[in-house]
């Protein structure tokens, strides 16, 4: 049996968009000689729609779709996910769904069993539960269907399984000769080794080949990476699509394993890819053609301005440099040919008149002696710069900051926060580092200067961001730990790394949620990020 994957890249509401995209495949798929097309989870709506979904309307317009898409299917059957009602008068009155789609109707309807409401997930808020596997019969083959997370839940894979029905188990017991999932699975630094294992594993136990369809592209703060595959009865990968992209990807059941599979790199070249991704599809989908960045003559903002140059072209980014009396004499310069390397236009903005007027005003009502408040406003004035580029010229303006600074606090309110995307608000800085020596490994896009010299926000004399953190090595060791894997502060300590350090690092990543929370969305690329994926009240003291 031939079966064509088709990894797409759906806009969440584009119902007429998503239908063309859908249809593009199915007419490849058709002149491939496919036996089936099968297309990615909740693909009609886009994913993750989330409230939308409490729109009668927008229900009512993904099913009109779904029947303007069926009418133009003929005899090669198609598989596509939608949200389907629940009819039942008791739930909450929808399906997270797939269709299987011949001859201009929709022939059988599957249903997702297991609704994941961990990190991002929210499902059993909008969807109700399936109480059944469907098998069809295709191409003299009996075809098992699942969605998504109905396949994450092998007995012998998890030490504590999230739930107690086993749907694979099922659809096996069903006489199922070919597994299909159909998925929107996020991008996450080794998720895709983790589908992979998972995969394997439930088609060697049960002995069924199994096809995984995975969509792709930047929606909000997730990123998909597609990486669509086919493992064979024994587990072995038989087919592969491509990471961060569109693919079709063609396969045959009982085809040989892959003589030489790709291979996930490291996770600098899979986050960098990532992040490129997640901002060309955020400005994309967004209405941004263009994007504004500070340039500080750092790190933190160099990277940013590559992977923005990288995902909407050089020409339309623009990065400003906005020095206070207290930037090194290299910033500027450094920012400069960070631009020209780049190709990207440059503006340099002085911020010290702006500085000296505002203290000036302040000096009566600001009677103590000067702290954080005359750094925050520096800060803050070269928001407000980077807005007004941002109101004139219709620019995102893409935020810098890294995964250690906003954890912490080490960020300023209204002014380097300021932004309508977080670039690096995922990426811890050791890896900010790594993903710098990757974009300069073709030749030197970033300055030297700007990964060699000490981190510094430059807002008073000799600053570095050591002065008031760990180092870096330390801090994103200990965050890792506390964040990602959600380790308290004792085992954290027993695993070599001092009490005091720990509970300081703990105390302002709790207490500075209140940023957090007024931060642009960021793209996600580990397995816990800040956002929607960690829920911590304002208002507590337990830390």
């Amino acid at each position: 049996m031939k079966v064509a994957l088709a990894q797409i890249n759906p806009t969440i509401g584009d119902f007429r968009g998503n239908v063309r995209r859908i249809l593009r495949a199915v007419r490849r798929a058709e002149r491939g000689g496919a036996d089936l097309c099968v297309c990615p989870e909740m693909c009609i709506t886009g994913y993750p729609t989330r409230d939308l979904l409490l729109n009668r309307d927008f229900v009512d317009d993904n099913l009109k779709a779904l029947q303007r898409l069926a009418a133009e299917v003929g005899a090669m059957p198609v598989v596509a996910g939608f949200a389907a009602r629940n009819r039942s008068s008791v739930g909450k009155g929808l399906f997270n769904a797939g269709a299987l789609i011949r001859n201009g109707a929709v022939r059988r309807v599957f249903r997702k069993m297991l609704l994941p409401t961990y990190d991002v997930f929210d499902e059993r808020r909008y969807f109700d539960p399936a109480c059944d596997v469907t098998v069809a019969a295709i191409a003299g083959r009996r075809v098992g269907f699942a969605i998504c997370e109905d396949i994450w839940n092998p007995p012998e894979f998890w030490q504590r399984r999230f739930y107690a029905a086993d749907p694979v188990e099922m659809l096996a017991g069903k006489g199922a000769e070919l597994l299909i999932a159909i998925s929107a699975s996020p991008f996450a630094i080794g998720h895709q080794a983790l589908r992979r294992s998972i995969a394997s594993r439930i088609a060697a136990r049960h002995g069924i080949p199994l096809c995984y369809v995975n969509q792709t592209g930047g929606n909000d703060e997730l990123v998909f990476d597609g990486n669509s595959f086919a493992v064979d009865a024994g587990g072995a990968l038989i087919a592969q699509g491509k990471a961060f992209s569109e693919d079709l990807v063609f396969v045959c059941d009982d085809g040989p394993p892959l003589a030489s599979p790709r291979r996930e790199g490291p996770p600098e070249e899979s986050v960098c890819e990532a992040l490129i991704l997640g901002v060309r599809d955020y400005a994309r989908k967004c209405g941004f053609r263009d994007a504004v960045v500070g340039l500080s003559g750092g790190l933190d903002s160099a990277v940013t301005a590559c992977i923005a140059a990288r995902a909407l072209g050089r020409g339309h980014v623009r990065g400003v440099a906005m020095p206070s009396p207290y930037s090194s004499r290299g910033s500027v310069r450094d920012a400069r040919l960070l631009a020209r390397n780049l190709g990207i236009d440059f503006s340099v903005v002085p911020i010290s008149p702006v500085y000296r007027a505002y203290l000036r005003t302040l000096a009566p009502h600001l009677r103590r002696r000067r702290d954080t408040t005359e750094e925050n406003i520096q800060a803050r004035i070269r928001g407000n710069i980077l807005m007004a580029f941002s109101n004139r010229y219709g620019a995102l303006v893409l935020s810098t900051g890294n995964k250690s600074e906003m954890a912490v606090g080490y960020c300023t309110l209204y002014g380097d926060m300021a932004g309508g995307l977080a670039v690096l608000s995922d990426v811890p800085k050791t890896l900010v580092y790594r993903l710098a020596r990757h974009l300069n490994r073709g030749g030197e896009l970033i300055p030297a200067a700007s990964i060699a010299k000490p981190p510094s926000a430059e807002l008073r004399p000799d600053q570095t961001d050591q002065d008031t953190l760990p180092p870096y090595e330390e801090l994103d060791a200990v965050l890792s730990r506390y964040v990602e894997k959600r380790q308290g502060p004792a085992e954290i300590v027993a695993a070599g790394y001092g009490r005091r350090l720990v509970c300081d690092i703990i105390r302002k990543v709790e207490r500075n949620e209140y940023k957090r929370q007024q931060a642009p969305p960021g793209l996600k690329v580990t397995s816990k990020a800040f956002g929607s994926g960690r829920r911590i009240p304002l208002a507590q003291r337990y830390y």
